[in-house]
């Protein structure tokens, strides 16, 4: 009987000094175990799901946004950023951003930067399409940490994100319906919770292969009401085969490639995963590969899909579709 009553004192203590953002993401980590070992490999990079999270730093985030960097890129300077803080108009006068302008706002994933894929690929592919602002976000204070503390911080970053739109909005009427954002792994679901702080009134969000570990049962990922149109793109799905992204359907408008498990050409499960980014930067140039609407998910699968069609990706900041699932394939080398 004592060691009940010891046993329940514990628990209360444990709930006196815990935080919201831990018990949300422990009840989700605990979900989460059924479904992924242990250890999981990204590339080189070995994520630990078990690792004790560094709950300080995540508050620390949480607390202060301006622990994210926002760069600039715009076609006047389409090789240096400019810096963006928060809550400082003066870096915005400052700088070359144009809110009459579409504004393309870009998010990294795990044991990233803002120089890093896939936001390179993706800004000199909007430059050079069009006239845009390019707005990088760098949010390796976390994205360097192990991956149960980034991921447990996501939504603290992506609230920023969001609130930092709000205020481009509020203070240099930036207009909702001119912002793309778009994540790849980590990043897609930052993405869905800076959509969702603006109440889902930005014009797209677009997931690339959202990340899977810790985030089947999660409900702070990425969400088919975080945009006017929200789009995933899975190349690297499924806990079944160790894959890094979510492999079911998550967003709106969820494309398959390939059947969105293995990519051609790709050996590992870190190149399924990257070529998501490698996929999307390619459409915003090319605007070329259609997918056809699936029934279920068996057609995704058995790849006989016959639906309306659809272009995956791409650059059209209108874009709008058929709620669904879509399969296409593609080839191994660029522009795929």
């Amino acid at each position: 009987m004592k060691s009940l009553s010891a046993f329940v004192f514990l628990l209360i203590a444990h709930a006196a000094l815990s935080t919201p953002i831990e018990d949300e993401f422990e009840l989700t980590r605990a979900q989460e175990r059924t479904l992924y070992p242990r250890y999981v490999q990204f590339g080189e990079a070995t994520a630990d799901l078990e690792a004790p999270v560094d709950y300080e730093l995540v508050e620390e985030v949480a607390r202060n946004p301006r622990n994210t960097a926002y760069w600039l890129y715009t076609r006047r300077n389409a090789n240096r950023y400019q810096t963006l803080t928060n809550g400082d108009e003066r870096s915005v006068r400052n700088s070359n951003f144009d809110a009459s302008k579409e504004t393309v706002v870009v998010a990294h994933g795990w044991l990233s930067n803002g120089n890093t894929e896939p936001n390179p690929a993706v800004r000199k592919a909007y430059l050079n399409k069009k006239d845009v602002n390019v707005i990088v976000v760098d949010w390796r204070r976390l994205a360097m940490s192990d991956y149960a503390t980034a991921a447990a911080g996501v939504p603290a970053v992506g609230q920023g994100v969001g609130q930092f739109i709000n205020w481009l909005h509020n203070s240099f009427g930036l207009r909702y319906e001119n912002v793309h954002i778009v994540g790849f792994s980590l990043g897609a679901h930052i993405a869905g919770n800076a959509g969702r702080a603006t109440r889902g009134r930005v014009a797209r969000v677009t997931g690339l292969d959202p990340a899977g570990p810790m985030w089947n049962y999660n409900r702070n990922r990425l969400q088919p009401t975080d945009g006017v149109y929200v789009e995933a793109i899975h190349t690297d799905g499924g806990y079944t085969v160790g894959g890094l992204g979510i492999g079911s359907a998550i967003a709106q408008v969820d494309f398959f490639p390939n059947g969105g498990i293995s990519q051609p050409g790709c050996l590992t499960n870190m190149c399924n995963h990257n070529r998501a980014w490698e996929l999307f930067a390619a459409t915003v140039t090319h605007n070329h590969l259609q997918g056809n609407r699936c029934s279920n998910s068996l057609q995704v699968s058995w790849n006989n899909c016959r639906g309306t069609r659809l272009m995956m990706g791409n650059s059209d900041l209108r874009k709008t579709g058929s709620k669904g699932s879509y399969r296409l394939d593609t080839g191994r080398r660029y522009p795929y």
